[in-house]
C-alpha cells in the first residue's frame, strides 16, 4: 500500500476491493471476513496474485482483530506465499506478520520478519511497520530501542494522508509506546499516549482500538496508585471487551500485573485465574508465557509453593521457545524460592541462588529483584552455617552503605574511606538496612542490628510520607515488611515485652498500611484501657506470643503452637456451620455441644495461658494470621464479656479518638435491606424503631455509598461474600449487584459505626500473612470507628433477633462492643465479632 494511492477509477477493481476489506478489517472485521474471502475466491479464479494477496492479507486482519491468531497467521503466510505477488504486497503481508508472531510467543522471529519486509515498503509503510517492531521489542525487555522505533514512526505518521489505516497506525503507535512508557514507569507520558490513541480512535471510529486503550486503563490506574479507579475501569473495559476473549484475557493478565506491584496478590490471582485459559485457548502465546509468570509469583506469596513451582517452570519453558532469555531469570527466581519452602536447604541450593542474583543483575530492569534475592541466598546460608558465603552476600549488599559504630550514638553515621560518596541507588532501602542488621546479628551486635532495622523503618517512613495518594503510600510502606519482621525476630529473642510490642506495632504498619497510625507507647495503650486488657498476638516461625498490656503491667507470654491454634479454630468453625445449616428446632443436628467442645479448646490454647492477667474487663484483640476469622464470642470465656477486634493497638487508639456520631445532637442513622433474605426488611424495620433519626434507603450499591456521605450509623441486612485469597472482591449482595470492598476504597467518608449484619462480611485474611483485610478493613481504614460484622453464616432469624437486641441496647447507652456481648449471650448468636474501638457509647 503506497503513501499516495493512485485515483480509484486507475486502479484494477480487485484490488481495490481487496484494499477495502483491508481497510474494513479493522472497524468490522466480520464484515471484513466474509468480503476477504469473496474477493479471495474471485482474485484466484482470475488468476490474479496481486489481489490474492491483498485479499488474503484482509481475511488474516479480521481473523487477528476478532482473536484468531492461528488463523491469522496461517493466512498471513499464505499470501507471502503468493506466486507472482508484487515484492511490496509480499511485504505488507510481513508487515502484519511482525505483530501475529510476536503475540503468538515469537518475538525474536518477528523482528527477523520486519528486516525482511523493509526493503520493499514505502516510508509511510516503514513507519508502519516501526511501530509493530516496537511491541516485539518492548516483549524482548529493549524498552528504549522500542520507544525510539514508536517515536520514528508518529513523526512520519502524524503527517499522512488520513485515510483509516494511517489513524490506525497513528493510534497504534500511541498505544504501543504508552505501554512501554508505563513499563518503565512513566505514568504522565502513558496516560498522555493512551488519551491520545483514546481520541483519535474514538473520532476515527476504530472500535477495537479503542476498546485496547481503555482496556490498559485498569493497569495504568494501580500502577498510579489509584486501586478504586483501576477497579471501576475493569469493569468498564470488561463490558467493552465482551465477545473478545484473547483481548479480555490480556487486558485481566496485564491489571493482574499491576495488582501484583502493588502488593495485592489475591486480587492478581483471581484476574489470572480468568485470563490464563482463554489466552491458551487463543494462542496468544507471548502474554500467555507472561501471566503464568506472574501466576507462579502469585502461588508463591499467597502460599503454595509446590503450584508456584509448577507453573514457573511451564512459563521458563515457554519463554525459552520464545528466545526471551531476559525474562528466564525471573522464572527461575520463583522456581528456586519456591524449592526453599519445600526442601531442606542444601549448598547446591545456594549456589543456584546465588547464580540466579547475578543473572538478574545482568539486568537493570532487575536490579531490585536481584538485590531481594541476594539476601535470600544469604539467609539460606547463614541456615547451613557457612558464613563466607552469607558474608559475601551481605557485602554485595551493604558494600557502599553508611555504617554506624556500634560505640556511635544513634543517628550518627561514619562512612568508610573506601566507600563511594554515594550509596549506590541499585539496593532498596530495606534490603541494604536488612542485610546491615544481619551483619550485626553475625558480629552479636544486638543494639547494631536493631539500629539497622530503626534506620530502614524510618527510611521507608519518610518515603512514604513523600506520597499522597493512599494506595501509592501502601505499596511503598509493604516494601519494608520483611525488614520490620526481621526487627521482630530479633525482639522476640530479646525476651523485652515493650520491645516485642514496638516491633509487633511496627510490623503492622508496613503489613496494613491503610490501618497504620501513628506510633504508640504502652503507657498511651493502658491510659485508655481502664479495667479492660489488651492482647496483641505475635507470630515467631512456629510459636504463637501474646503482649499483654492492663492497667498494671506490659508482659510478655509464650501462648502456644501456630498450627495447633490454627486447627482448632479450622474446627470451630466447622461446628459453628453445621449449627447454622441445622433446624432450630433440632438440638441434635444443631451440633450445640460441639460448638461448645470447640470453643473450650480454643479457649485452652488461646487465652487458657493468659486468663490470669486478664482480669474481667472488656478486652481488645489484635489478631495475627488465622486468629482474623476466630469468632470470639464462641470461646465459654468470653461470652457476655466486651471485646474489640483491631489491626493495632496504634489503630485501636486512633479510632477511639474518632467520635461515633455528631456532637450535641442524635445520631443519624441510615438502614438497607438486601435481596433474598426473608427478615431483610423486618430488621431494618427494628433497628430504624430504636432510633429518632433513622431512615431507610434502597438496597441498591448507589443510594448505600450516597448514605454514607452524611451517616453516622449505617446498618446493612444482606448476604455477605468473603473471599479469602482476594479480600478487595469481598461484597454485600445489593439489589442491583455487590458493594465490594474496594468500592469503599475512595469514598469521602464513611460512619462512625457500620453494622454488617450478614454472613462472613468480618472476616478479614490477607494472602500476605499480617494485613487485615475485607469489608471491615475497608471502612475502618476510611473513618469507622467501629464495625460489627458477622464471622460465620449466620441463620435470618437469629441475624434478626440479635440486630434488633443489639440496637435496643446501643440506643439505652451501651457501647457497641458491651451491647454485642450482652446481645449474643441472650440469643445465643456468637457469630459477630466488634472491630475497631467499640467501647464508646453512640448515644
Amino acid at each position: 500500500m503506497s503513501a499516495t494511492p493512485d485515483p480509484p477509477g486507475d486502479r484494477d477493481p480487485l484490488v481495490v476491493a481487496a484494499e477495502a476489506a483491508v481497510m474494513r478489517s479493522l472497524v468490522d472485521p466480520d464484515h471484513a471476513l466474509q468480503a476477504g474471502r469473496f474477493v479471495l475466491a474471485a482474485a484466484r479464479r482470475a488468476r490474479h496474485p496481486e489481489a490474492e494477496a491483498v485479499a488474503l492479507r484482509a481475511i488474516a486482519l479480521a481473523a487477528r482483530e476478532l482473536g484468531d491468531l492461528r488463523s491469522a497467521e496461517h493466512h498471513l503466510r499464505e499470501a507471502i506465499a503468493t506466486e507472482d505477488a508484487p515484492p511490496e504486497r509480499v511485504a505488507q503481508a510481513r508487515l502484519s506478520l511482525v505483530t501475529v508472531r510476536t503475540e503468538r510467543g515469537h518475538p525474536r522471529q518477528a523482528l527477523r520478519v520486519a528486516a525482511l519486509a523493509w526493503s520493499h515498503l514505502s516510508p509511510l509503510d516503514r513507519a508502519k511497520l516501526d511501530t509493530q517492531r516496537a511491541v516485539a521489542l518492548a516483549r524482548l525487555g529493549r524498552h528504549q530501542e522500542a520507544i525510539a522505533a514508536c517515536d520514528r514512526a508518529l513523526r512520519v505518521l502524524v503527517t499522512a494522508p488520513g485515510t483509516i489505516d494511517d489513524r490506525r497506525f497513528l493510534a497504534g503507535g500511541l498505544l504501543n509506546r504508552g505501554l512501554v512508557h508505563s513499563y518503565r514507569g512513566g505514568w504522565d507520558a502513558a496516560m498522555r499516549d493512551l488519551t491520545a490513541c483514546l481520541e483519535i480512535s474514538q473520532r476515527s471510529g476504530l472500535r477495537h482500538l479503542a476498546r485496547l486503550s481503555a482496556a490498559n486503563l485498569p493497569f495504568l490506574a494501580v500502577r498510579r496508585g489509584d486501586i478504586a479507579g483501576a477497579f471501576k475501569h475493569y469493569r468498564e473495559a470488561e463490558d467493552t471487551l465482551f465477545g473478545f476473549p484473547e483481548r479480555l484475557a490480556t487486558m485481566r493478565a496485564d491489571f493482574a500485573g499491576a495488582l501484583l506491584a502493588a502488593h495485592l496478590p489475591g486480587e492478581a490471582r483471581a484476574m489470572l485465574s480468568l485470563a490464563v485459559p482463554d489466552l491458551e485457548a487463543s494462542g496468544a502465546h507471548v502474554a500467555l508465557a507472561e501471566a503464568r509468570l506472574k501466576l507462579a509469583q502469585v502461588e508463591l506469596l499467597t502460599g503454595d509453593p509446590h503450584r508456584a513451582r509448577q507453573v514457573a517452570e511451564q512459563a521458563a519453558a515457554e519463554l525459552a521457545a520464545q528466545d526471551r532469555t531476559s525474562w528466564l531469570p525471573l522464572a527461575n527466581e520463583v522456581v528456586l524460592r519456591a524449592r526453599l519452602a519445600l526442601e531442606p536447604v542444601t549448598p547446591a541450593l545456594v549456589a543456584e541462588l546465588v547464580a540466579c542474583a547475578d543473572e538478574l543483575e545482568d539486568d537493570a530492569a532487575h536490579l531490585e529483584a536481584a538485590a531481594a534475592l541476594r539476601l535470600v541466598a544469604a539467609e539460606a546460608a547463614l541456615a547451613l552455617d557457612d558464613h563466607p558465603t552469607a558474608s559475601a552476600q551481605l557485602a554485595r549488599l551493604t558494600e557502599h552503605a553508611e555504617r554506624e559504630e556500634p560505640w556511635a550514638p544513634v543517628g550518627t553515621r561514619l562512612t568508610s574511606l573506601a566507600a563511594e560518596p554515594a550509596r549506590t541507588p541499585d539496593i532498596p532501602v530495606p534490603v541494604r538496612q536488612h542485610a546491615l542488621a544481619l551483619e550485626a546479628s553475625l558480629q552479636e551486635d544486638a543494639t547494631g542490628a536493631f539500629r539497622a532495622v530503626h534506620t530502614g523503618l524510618s527510611e521507608v517512613s519518610e518515603r512514604v510520607e513523600t506520597f499522597d495518594d493512599p494506595s501509592l503510600r501502601a505499596h511503598a510502606a509493604r516494601a519494608g515488611e520483611r525488614l520490620a519482621a526481621f526487627g521482630l525476630g530479633l525482639a522476640v529473642r530479646g525476651g523485652c515485652a515493650r520491645e516485642v510490642f514496638e516491633f509487633a506495632e511496627r510490623w503492622r504498619a508496613v503489613a496494613a498500611p491503610s490501618h497504620a497510625c501513628s506510633p504508640v507507647t504502652p503507657d498511651r495503650v493502658r491510659a485508655g484501657l481502664g479495667p479492660g486488657a489488651l492482647v496483641e498476638f505475635v507470630a515467631d516461625e512456629d510459636a504463637l506470643l501474646a503482649v499483654v498490656i492492663t492497667g498494671e503491667r506490659v508482659a510478655l507470654r509464650r501462648v502456644g503452637d501456630v498450627r495447633t491454634v490454627k486447627e482448632a479454630i479450622v474446627r470451630l468453625r466447622y461446628a459453628l456451620r453445621r449449627r447454622s445449616a441445622a433446624p432450630r428446632h433440632d438440638p441434635e443436628a444443631c451440633d450445640v455441644a460441639n460448638v461448645e467442645a470447640a470453643g473450650l479448646e480454643v479457649e485452652r490454647l488461646l487465652l487458657r495461658p493468659l486468663l490470669a492477667e486478664l482480669g474481667d474487663g472488656p478486652l481488645v484483640m489484635v489478631p495475627v494470621g488465622a486468629l482474623h476469622t476466630l469468632p470470639w464470642g464462641a470461646l465459654p470465656c468470653l461470652r457476655e464479656r466486651p471485646v474489640t477486634v483491631t489491626a493495632g493497638a496504634a489503630a485501636w487508639v486512633h479510632a477511639r479518638e474518632v467520635p461515633l456520631s455528631g456532637r450535641g445532637r442524635p445520631p443519624v442513622v441510615v438502614a438497607a435491606a438486601g435481596p433474598a433474605l426473608a427478615h431483610a426488611h423486618a430488621e431494618v424495620a427494628n433497628v430504624l424503631a430504636c432510633h429518632p433519626d433513622g431512615h431507610a434507603v434502597p438496597g441498591r450499591t448507589k443510594a448505600v455509598l450516597e448514605a454514607l456521605e452524611a451517616a453516622d450509623v449505617l446498618h446493612l441486612a444482606a448476604h455477605g461474600v468473603f473471599h479469602a485469597r482476594s479480600p478487595l472482591v469481598s461484597g454485600i449482595t445489593m439489589e442491583d449487584g455487590s458493594l465490594m470492598a474496594y468500592d469503599l476504597l475512595d469514598i469521602p467518608r464513611a460512619p462512625g459505626l457500620v453494622v454488617l449484619s450478614a454472613c462472613n462480611s468480618g472476616m478479614s485474611r490477607a494472602p500476605v500473612e499480617g494485613a487485615p483485610l475485607g469489608l471491615p478493613g475497608a471502612f475502618l481504614a476510611k473513618g469507622s470507628s467501629c464495625v460489627v460484622a458477622g464471622l460465620v453464616p449466620v441463620r435470618d432469624e437469629a441475624a434478626r433477633a440479635l440486630m434488633s437486641m443489639f440496637h435496643e441496647l446501643v440506643a439505652t447507652g451501651l457501647p457497641p462492643d458491651a451491647a454485642l456481648a450482652s446481645a449474643a449471650a441472650k440469643t445465643g448468636e456468637t457469630g459477630f465479632a466488634c472491630f475497631g474501638a467499640g467501647s464508646r457509647p453512640l448515644y
